[in-house]
């Protein structure tokens, strides 16, 4: 009688374990859930695997950098401050993913990593003490302008004066003051660039004149493509041209009269984030990763190089449905 009392106790106290046990872990789902965004959750739902960001807890806190007086200064101390912070943080859930074979690439402008995975792998990450969030990586396309001739209209076969959004901007009165943003580097963001273009090759930072050097100077964040440009391209390309036009309206002018940009005095350097038009905001935060500190063509962000950041960037932004607009 005794040992049937003492079964059934156990198998009570047992079932009582149980169901507080699935309760705990009900309940730690549901608040891991929280931090997944619903665009995630749609496109990991039925097995299907999406590409996402995980951006960790811990950021770096770079409130120092408003006590140093110059740009080099500033840009050593808000690189290291960065990449030290994500180097520290981020190692054991890289070892995690690692070991799990997930495909994964880290960043360290934001704390934060972009992974590959189904369900399990965002709720296992979300449930992570170190992980704020899982925000979505979605590739969105950009309807670029055409470059061709409006119906009944020829295309120029000769320039004949400044560019008239050159000209309406007063651009060359300030030329004349002697201001065309000489010393000034633009970084330019967009589907790439034909940087042998006569009116953009004088002005490419890679070029001395004589010979190219992209190291510091290009960087292609699209690491895979079907389309003209094929992906981790080592020197300058663009698969659209619209990345060409934008260049070129911020720089270009050939020496020869063809001045189509705001300050011919300057110069520029080149970033792919997007694959014929087509981008995510992980390829859009890898190029402001390279802007802030460039590495050599094939490098890794740990040879960056805040000294050949460019002073300014700049990406003729779109904003589509596809991006909540």
């Amino acid at each position: 009688m005794k040992l049937r009392l003492l079964a059934v106790l156990v198998f009570i106290f047992a079932s009582i374990l149980t169901i507080n046990f699935n309760a705990r872990v009900e309940a730690q789902n549901q608040a891991s859930l929280t931090k997944i965004a619903p665009w995630v959750l749609e496109h990991v739902s039925n097995g299907q695997e999406a590409e996402f960001l995980v951006v960790l807890a811990d950021q770096a806190d770079l409130s120092y950098a408003d006590t140093l007086r110059t740009k080099e200064e500033k840009g050593w101390y808000v690189y290291r401050t960065l990449y030290e912070k994500a180097e520290v943080t981020q190692k054991p859930m890289l070892n995690w993913l690692e070991s799990n074979g997930i495909e994964h690439q880290s960043f360290y402008i934001v704390n934060m990593i972009l992974v590959k995975g189904r369900f399990d792998v965002a709720l296992s990450l979300a449930a992570r003490p170190d992980v704020a969030r899982i925000d979505a990586n979605p590739v969105v396309h950009n309807n670029l302008p055409q470059f061709a001739p409006a119906p009944g209209k020829v295309k120029p076969t000769a320039v004949e004066a400044i560019e008239p959004g050159i000209s309406q901007t007063n651009a060359p009165q300030v030329w004349a003051l002697g201001y065309t943003g000489q010393g000034i580097v633009v970084g330019g963001a967009d589907t790439g660039y034909l940087w042998t273009h006569n009116a953009l090759k004088p002005h490419y930072r890679g070029w001395n004149g004589l010979s190219a050097s992209h190291d510091y100077n290009w960087h292609d964040s699209i690491h895979s493509s079907a389309g003209p440009c094929s992906g981790n391209q080592t020197q300058p390309c663009d698969d659209h041209g619209h990345g060409t036009h934008t260049v070129g309206t911020a720089t270009g002018d050939d020496g020869a009269g063809n001045q189509i940009g705001m300050a011919p005095g300057a110069k520029w350097i080149g970033c792919r984030n997007m694959d014929q038009g087509n981008g995510t905001p992980a390829t859009y935060i890898e190029c402001f990763q390279f802007f802030l500190a460039p590495y050599p063509v094939s490098g890794t962000p740990a040879q960056g190089d805040p000294t050949k950041a460019p002073d300014v960037t700049t990406n003729s932004w779109n904003c589509p449905p596809s991006e909540g607009c």
